[in-house]
């Protein structure tokens, strides 16, 4: 029985699906530069989610969005767009900036072997869907219209604030663009922005020359594909108290309903105790940890180590340690394949029961980990390996991998990793010429290639 933990009720709740499809909706990244390894942490919440759901039996309907538009400098209404601002700074059009950071975004999904959503939703796709959802709110006389755009009128939406628990009265605004003295309460928000003049991401609507605000493609998209009310909604805990609680009111006045039934958020991760700062210089992103010799299925395995609604503090020291395990679990999960000895069937079934249970007690990884190392520790048998496989389709750390080190610190990069799966393919279709070409380019790359009868080992130069 899969309990999940409800933001929106503050409980653990047993998960019963509206219907015979689970549909869920995860806020995607704002793809103005490269996402940082906090932001990756909610995706690999996300990807457990999907992956226990399937392992449940499960049949899943998933969107994520990618926000291209409409997301100021400022989570409230401030600020410039941050897509602009990128595009400004390096000297690229928005649309090049979108696309170079969505390439990297699902670049940087793949490395950590999450899956991707079924629906991938952009939002200047989608713009004519937010301008109908926005038209609804107005006409069910929750929005109105200033000189500067359409908000929510949240004095009209007594349940304003029943996510986050904020103080609604003693808030300050949530508005995403400069305050507005046409406003009529100080927490109402932009809907629809009037573009000014100059502003390059801009459509028609029958508010003139407009771009969406940031709540609004979460709400329409949602809709647009899942139906006005669906299953889960995950998310960072930093959208909690603005853009969740926002997309909340939005639904509330088009529909009248509660969009999802179960909102999920994944905390925060610390770097050195801290918050992640630029001008600390300690925003590190996946290409950072590949550049140190991390594999980044070493930061995965990594983020199993706390529980999703706790805090994570992220040091060089946890993840070379981090790393380090992930290649003893490899090399003992090898042991297993060269055992012959029986397994008692009643200790295989009660490792797999304390490995499910942990993951249906709302993605307790920590827990499913330390059941995984209990296995790979115990008595060595390749009775053990289908039970490890079937944990490694929720923990996804490729146990099974056949790269194997002499060396208990190297870590192999992704590239590397790629090499040598197509040396294996060349080596069993007996195309010799490019499985040493292969070699060659590794050894360039520095890294030795060793073929044994176990297969493929790597040592580095």
């Amino acid at each position: 029985m899969l309990k999940l933990y409800n933001t929106y009720s503050r409980t653990k709740e047993e998960f019963k699906p509206l219907s015979d499809v689970v549909r869920i909706y995860s806020c995607g990244p704002t793809v103005y530069n490269v996402a940082h390894i906090g932001n990756m942490r909610a995706y690999i919440m996300m990807d457990i989610l999907r992956k226990t759901l399937k392992y449940d039996g499960y049949k899943l309907k998933h969107v994520m969005n990618i926000t291209d538009v409409g997301h100021l400098t400022s989570d409230a209404d401030e600020g410039e767009d941050k897509m602009l601002k990128s595009a400004r700074e390096k000297n690229m059009s928005v649309y090049d900036i979108a696309k170079m950071y969505t390439d990297k975004f699902m670049e940087d999904l793949k490395r950590l072997n999450i899956e991707t959503p079924e629906i991938i939703a952009k939002a200047t796709d989608h713009i004519k869907d937010m301008e109908e959802y926005v038209k609804e709110i107005v006409k069910n006389g929750y929005g109105y219209e200033t000189s500067k755009g359409v908000y929510y009128d949240t004095s009209k939406d007594k349940t304003y604030g029943e996510l986050s628990k904020i103080n609604v009265e003693g808030n300050k605004a949530g508005a995403r663009i400069e305050v507005d003295s046409e406003k009529k309460n100080p927490l109402d928000f932009a809907l629809w922005i009037k573009a000014p003049e100059n502003h390059i991401m801009k459509w028609d609507s029958m508010w003139g020359k407009c771009y969406p605000g940031w709540h609004i493609e979460c709400s329409a998209m949602g809709r647009k594909y899942l139906g006005e009310e669906f299953d889960i909604h995950t998310g960072g805990v930093d959208h909690v108290q603005i853009h969740h609680e926002n997309e909340i009111a939005q639904s509330r006045g088009a529909t009248g309903k509660l969009p999802a039934k179960i909102w999920m958020h994944s905390e925060f991760l610390l770097i050195d105790s801290g918050k992640m700062s630029k001008s600390l210089g300690n925003v590190y992103t996946i290409d950072d940890l590949i550049n140190k010799g991390i594999n980044p299925l070493a930061y995965r395995y990594f983020s199993f180590t706390s529980h999703y609604r706790n805090k994570l503090n992220f040091t060089w020291e946890a993840i070379e340690a981090a790393n380090a395990s992930l290649i003893k679990a490899k090399k003992l999960y090898k042991e297993h394949l060269l055992v012959d000895d029986k397994m008692d069937e009643s200790v295989l079934n009660e490792e797999r029961k304390k490995f499910e249970e942990a993951i249906n007690d709302d993605l307790n990884m920590p827990l499913a980990l330390s059941v995984m190392w209990e296995v790979l520790k115990g008595k060595k048998s390749k009775d053990n390996i289908k039970l490890l496989d079937d944990m490694d389709k929720i923990l996804s750390l490729e146990l099974s991998n056949e790269i194997i080190s002499n060396d208990e610190n190297i870590s192999v990069p992704e590239e590397v990793t790629n090499l040598l799966d197509k040396r294996k393919e060349a080596r069993a279709s007996k195309d010799f010429k490019l499985s040493d070409e292969i070699r060659d380019k590794l050894l360039e790359m520095g890294y030795k290639v060793i073929d044994s009868k176990d297969g493929q080992k790597i040592e580095k130069v």
